[in-house]
């Protein structure tokens, strides 16, 4: 099933304005109606709480109310009504497919949004290699931009991880790496990319979004884009580092909508010759390096105590 990637996450919050607030700061455009885009057209969707045009939520503290995927054609959305209406209840209006999954998260389907990008990906300069950078062309300056490029993932804390992995394999999902007794990381059939969904064995009461994030155009993007969020008065939970399973640089931040949001930048691609790697999840395995940010410094005394 061609199932691409997550088109859009749809919270269900308490305070508009202020995650209307956060998401403009990380960088997505207000496209209205509650629709915060990256520039390839994928986005979050903020409603109050109470909306009655929301799923119903999952029964604990999470705001996300659904996930909604983009596949590559009416062909995939037939696929996908075929087999799930097998064992579930499932809604077809407007073109967009709705059930539920095993764990209870609410799904949809619809042909993709996103629009095609054509921007040039960072470039470095390396001894040894030819130059990506051209002579008197800078690495970077105060006012470059640095914008959410597109939806990259989801993470689901979930009680029963194997179940909802095996929910995920019936639509195609290929399991790339897994932490053990943790869960599994999976990417559907139309995207190369390590994952666009991972999963976390946890408690019923903790069940729902632990974290999203964008791709960014590079390292640097992640890097400037945390700091400019970070200056506005945002906290820092994790980062900025690399990850290990998927390769990935990462910053999180805390935020209004009752999940962690990820910049992200630079994921390995797999094919089907990739053979999965398991690992326990600790320090060590989730991610190579981490940096912790600190003020501005300048050599000219002693360095910044932390």
């Amino acid at each position: 099933m061609n199932i691409i990637g997550p088109d859009a996450l749809v919270f269900g919050v308490d305070d508009l304005a202020a995650c209307r607030q956060y998401l403009i700061d990380y960088g997505l455009t207000d496209a209205g109606s509650g629709r915060f885009e990256a520039l390839d057209g994928t986005a979050v969707v903020i409603r109050a709480k109470d909306d009655p045009s929301l799923p119903p939520g999952l029964g604990t503290a999470s705001l996300l109310r659904e996930t909604v995927y983009g596949v590559a054609d009416a062909a995939t959305l037939e696929a996908i009504e075929r087999e799930l209406k097998r064992d579930r209840e499932v809604t077809r209006r407007d073109g967009v497919l709705r059930c539920t999954d095993d764990m209870g998260f609410a799904l949809a389907f619809q042909v993709t949004v996103r629009r095609k990008i054509d921007l040039p990906a960072e470039s470095v300069n390396a001894p040894g290699a030819a130059p990506q950078r051209g002579v008197n062309r800078l690495g970077l300056s105060p006012e470059m931009a640095a914008r959410p490029r597109s939806l990259s993932h989801v993470v689901y804390f979930v009680p029963d991880a194997a179940k909802a992995e095996a929910f995920y394999a019936r639509l195609g999902f290929v399991t790339t790496d897994r932490f053990t007794g943790t869960g599994p990381f999976m990417r559907p059939a139309g995207t190369l990319e390590h994952h666009t969904l991972f999963m976390i064995q946890t408690p019923p009461f903790m069940k729902g979004c632990e974290h999203f994030t964008f791709h960014m155009g590079g390292p640097t993007e992640v890097l400037l884009a945390g700091t400019r969020f970070v200056e506005k008065g945002y906290e820092s939970f994790w980062g900025p580092g690399r990850h290990k399973f998927g390769s990935n640089w990462f910053w999180y931040f805390n935020s209004p909508l009752g999940c962690h949001v990820e910049y992200d930048a630079d994921m390995d691609l797999h094919d089907g010759s990739w053979a999965p790697r398991e690992a326990t999840a600790n320090e060590d395995s989730s991610q190579l390096f981490l940096f912790k940010p600190t003020q501005k410094w300048f050599p000219s005394g002693p360095p910044p105590k932390h």
